[in-house]
């Protein structure tokens, strides 16, 4: 029968959902790495259909095809409104808000992101490479007179399209944690452009 020692040896202490880090990399708005400002992420989700065959009255369940869940990320609002701009710009080119038009290629529309798990202390323990995604929704964020001693915050869905599995997902140990936002190539916040790279 087995031990609460037992356990320990084979539990050891388990992984922390707070212990990730969240990077994401489009044509439009370059990169952003998610540690400071992002509240919450998650391991994508995927689902393989079932066929059911019928045979004399029984049912044969045959596998289907595989499908993936949307993807969310929440992101905490920085005072510049620079994460929230840069996801509205994305959208933005994909379809244009005030007209129903697209202002970039369709190999641009996508772009990629990775979620890695992290052990406590710091180090990589498995990378989920999320292939040909795009954001389609920009949560609303509330606002109220009497929301006191709370931050604003927003979730971004994205569709994806796949995913891969980086081997064991060990690679030495990258340190972070929780989700911050860098953004290079060009960008226009607010009327102002800014071209290059920046670290938020």
């Amino acid at each position: 029968m087995a031990t609460i020692s037992d356990f320990k040896n084979n539990f050891r202490g388990g992984v922390r959902a707070n212990l990730f880090q969240v990077t994401i990399t489009a044509p439009v708005i370059g990169m952003m790495d998610l540690q400071f400002l992002g509240k919450a992420a998650s391991i994508p989700a995927s689902t393989i259909g079932n066929i059911d065959v019928p045979f004399r009255g029984r049912q044969l369940k045959v596998p289907g095809d595989r499908t993936f869940a949307d993807w969310t990320v929440t992101i905490l609002n920085d005072p510049e409104w620079s994460y929230r701009t840069a996801i509205e710009s994305w959208m933005d080119k994909i379809n244009n808000h005030s007209q129903n038009q697209s202002s970039i290629n369709a190999s641009d529309i996508y772009g990629q992101a990775t979620v890695s798990q992290l052990n406590r202390t710091g180090g990589i323990i498995r990378t989920y490479r999320i292939q040909d995604i795009y954001p389609i929704e920009a949560a609303a964020i509330e606002l109220s007179m009497d929301a006191n001693d709370a931050v604003e915050e927003f979730t971004v869905n994205f569709a994806i399209n796949n995913f891969t599995v980086d081997g064991s997902g060990i690679d030495g140990g990258q340190q972070g944690g929780g989700v911050d936002i860098s953004i290079s190539g060009s960008l226009n916040l607010g009327g102002v452009s800014i071209s290059g790279g920046i670290n938020l």
